[in-house]
């Protein structure tokens, strides 16, 4: 296949792997709030009974020391995590770096809504937390390269950014499950124009190409036994011979072992077999066809392994909270 031109400024908005909620104002200034307040000394009962988009950022890191303890398992921890958020209501670009940049006025966190990078990014931190101040810095460690706040260092592109910068995080298999013979597109991005176009901002990054394998959607029920809880996904798709990853998700195992798809998605956060997604997105394409639009296309997903005995990197410049050096 022929390396791809660069990216259209159109396309680009697309493609980027990001969006975004407002902390109430800091975690330390929602700590001396009278809803901090209250939220601190509320029966845990009470909290446990609530979905976590309900929640007080003091009440959710009441419950991500608790379910630290109460689930061990990361696997599964990331899972029960995720399902606590059923229901959240989706909204897209939600997040920005304010306060610590003022480019735009959007938090760095969001617990009511979620899009799709929001809902497994924050669950991934909570699973990897043990409280409140861990999860936010947990988060950041995640979002950004090396965990330098910025928009230049955020990962907005999925699979050569966020996928590339959380190796410590997930492992890309999708070459391995796809096979010798399995399918692969060629990517090539231009990070400075698009912060230019996007965010306004001026950095001298090169052009990059990659080139990125993944599973067709016709495959995926031939090796959904080989997924694995906690799991990352990244839907595939394709219009007009770009391909690039349009959605993301977690796997997590339904009651019967069967692999889901748990994700957040234009109305709120559900679980699904990933049967019923490519149906779906077959539904969609169906209507588009008929009415003459050019919609993307589902190609199939990438997966990327839940890594076992991770260690977490250091962030420049503030340690982990509640972690001893090297930890």
């Amino acid at each position: 296949m022929r390396p791809v031109r660069a990216l259209p400024a159109l396309l680009l908005s697309i493609l980027v792997a990001g969006c975004a909620t407002p902390p109430a104002a800091t975690p330390v200034a929602a700590e001396s709030s009278p809803g901090a307040q209250a939220a601190a000394t509320e029966p845990l009962e009470t909290i446990l009974a609530k979905p976590l988009y309900r929640m007080h950022p003091v009440e959710a890191g009441r419950y991500i020391a608790w379910v630290h303890e109460a689930e061990p398992d990361l696997r599964k921890r990331i899972a029960a995590i995720g399902r606590k958020n059923l229901g959240q209501p989706y909204r897209l670009n939600l997040l920005g770096e304010f306060p610590y940049q003022v480019h735009d006025d959007l938090p760095m966190f969001s617990l009511d809504h979620s899009d799709c990078v929001v809902f497994a990014e924050h669950t991934y931190a909570m699973a990897l937390s043990q409280s409140w101040d861990e999860f936010f810095w947990m988060l950041q460690r995640i979002r950004y390269r090396d965990g330098v706040i910025g928009v230049a260092t955020r990962n907005h592109y999925t699979e050569m950014d966020w996928n590339v910068a959380n190796r410590w995080l997930v492992t890309d298999i999708s070459a391995d499950l796809a096979g010798p013979d399995g399918p692969a597109y060629t990517m090539t991005i231009d990070r400075a124009r698009f912060l230019k176009t996007r965010h306004h901002t001026d950095a001298s990054i090169p052009v990059e190409t990659s080139r990125q394998a993944y599973v067709p959607k016709d495959r995926v029920a031939a090796i959904a036994g080989q997924l694995r809880e906690g799991d990352l996904v990244n839907v595939i798709s394709t219009r007009d011979g770009q391909y690039w990853a349009s959605h993301v998700g977690l796997v997590v195992l339904g009651p019967d072992g069967e692999r889901h798809f748990l994700h957040s998605s234009e109305p709120q956060v559900r679980e699904e077999t990933f049967e019923s997604y490519i149906a779906r997105a077959a539904a969609r394409e169906e209507r588009n066809r008929q009415a003459g639009k050019n919609g993307q296309v589902l190609a199939g997903f990438k997966f990327l392994r839940l890594n076992d005995d991770m260690v977490v990197p250091p962030m420049a410049p503030q340690p982990r909270p509640g972690r001893p050096a090297g930890a």
